[in-house]
């Protein structure tokens, strides 16, 4: 399924008077200000997140998993599907693959559908916290860390085998994230487990061709309960040193503890040229999943003000790669993504409103309330406009929700699926 040009023009026709009364208020505004509307608009268009390939269906937790009707049930269903978030938003212009839940049959036939979509490969995402059918070695105390030789080698070639993936699709990156840990005090000695991991790192890091780049995730806790091997930023950034220059930490909001200073975590790796990577969801206590800026919508602002910040004054680190990584268990996927873009796209734009020389300026003045007015200032303007106009000038909807709606996409893919239909994966 592929939304027509026109039927989103159609729809945009009917709100462009509402929408321009707004816009033409707010840049007015902005000009008061002396803002550079059409330099936002430029860089909001610009702003690409991808699209996980397991973020298509519902999600679930340990306890169970309620399925949505007309699930994607097949990559090139998944394809087809953030192809549809792209045409209504402009902004999911990319897709992240999950190795092997989601290994091309016809590589060139899943990139001519990609490239009908608008879309490009983003990184390729490894898998050995399961075992997979047929596989030798179990990962069941570890994969890249266990104390088995061969079970360490194994966890090595699957990642090998994932970026020999990502070649033919165009991709330049690698995630990978390790379940690897323990549940029991004394089960595992710390050192051997870090030392172990390193080691196998920097096997997958020999493979890595001269342009990707190889982004290390991190998490405090789950699935194991007492120890993570690589549980926080400094232990993800002390292995990417470890790796070399082309390897990186990967962020995702949801791996930290409560009230952990994530702004702080991303400005410190931004400075040290090692942020690779951003996984964007939202959480109340945990890994939740949940959908970007539901929960903390100011804590997300204040982390792209850092990232603002970053990638106008820290040259010595590359352009990220950004990528939602959120679960939908009782939501319509596709709404909740269009739902957790829109609000990308929100804490963005009200960062770039952020005035950093004034900001700096007060700082210096150790003016405490001044500091806390600039940046809530921003935070309280309502970007809203901004995004439907650089939207709708890329060709997108002026209200991708309401327009999802409107067209019945759901209603469609049930029709073309079914209701039984399961994405692969999950």
């Amino acid at each position: 399924m592929q939304l027509d040009k026109d039927q989103i023009l159609s729809e945009n026709k009917r709100a462009e008077q509402h929408h321009t009364d707004h816009f033409n208020f707010l840049s007015e505004q902005l000009d008061q200000q002396d803002k550079d509307v059409n330099a936002i608009l430029r860089k909001l268009a610009n702003f690409q997140v991808a699209i996980p390939s397991w973020a298509l269906g519902a999600g679930g937790t340990r306890f169970g998993r309620f399925g949505f009707f007309g699930e994607p049930a097949s990559l090139e269903q998944k394809i087809e599907d953030v192809g549809i978030l792209h045409a209504l938003t402009k902004t999911a212009g990319a897709v992240s693959l999950h190795i092997p839940w989601d290994i091309p049959q016809d590589y060139n036939a899943i990139k001519e559908l990609a490239n009908a979509n608008n879309l490009v490969f983003d990184a390729v995402n490894s898998n050995t916290f399961q075992d997979q059918k047929d596989a030798k070695e179990s990962y069941r105390f570890g994969s890249l860390s266990n104390l088995n030789a061969s079970v360490r080698e194994q966890a090595i070639q699957h990642n090998i085998d994932v970026i020999n993936i990502g070649e033919k699709l165009g991709s330049k990156s690698l995630t990978v994230w390790l379940a690897d840990g323990s549940n029991f005090a004394g089960q595992r000695n710390f050192q051997s487990a870090l030392t172990h991991t390193e080691n196998s790192l920097k096997s997958i890091y020999t493979a890595l061709p001269e342009d990707w780049k190889m982004f290390i995730e991190y998490k405090p806790y789950e699935p194991n309960f007492y120890s993570t091997v690589i549980q926080d930023w400094g232990t993800s950034f002390m292995l990417a040193n470890a790796c070399g220059e082309k390897a990186y930490t990967l962020v995702d909001l949801g791996h930290h503890l409560p009230n952990t200073n994530i702004e702080q975590i991303v400005s410190t790796l931004m400075l040290k040229g090692k942020l690779g990577g951003f996984h964007f969801n939202d959480s109340k206590y945990g890994d939740d999943d949940s959908t970007v800026g539901s929960v903390k919508p100011y804590a997300l602002f204040l982390i792209f003000n850092e990232l603002v910040f970053g990638m106008e004054n820290n040259p010595q680190n590359p352009d990220l790669a950004w990528m939602i990584d959120a679960s939908h268990n009782i939501k319509d996927p596709l709404e909740d993504l269009l739902q957790s873009l829109e609000a990308i796209q929100e804490a963005y734009a009200k960062a770039l409103l952020v005035d950093q020389e004034e900001l700096q300026a007060a700082q210096s003045r150790n003016d405490v309330t001044l500091c806390q007015e600039i940046l809530q200032n921003a935070y309280r303007t309502d970007v809203r406009p901004l995004l439907a106009k650089a939207r709708m000038l890329s060709g997108g909807a002026l209200d991708p929700l309401k327009t999802y709606r409107s067209l019945k996409v759901r209603e469609s893919l049930i029709k073309e699926r079914g209701m039984n239909s399961v994405a692969t994966g999950l």
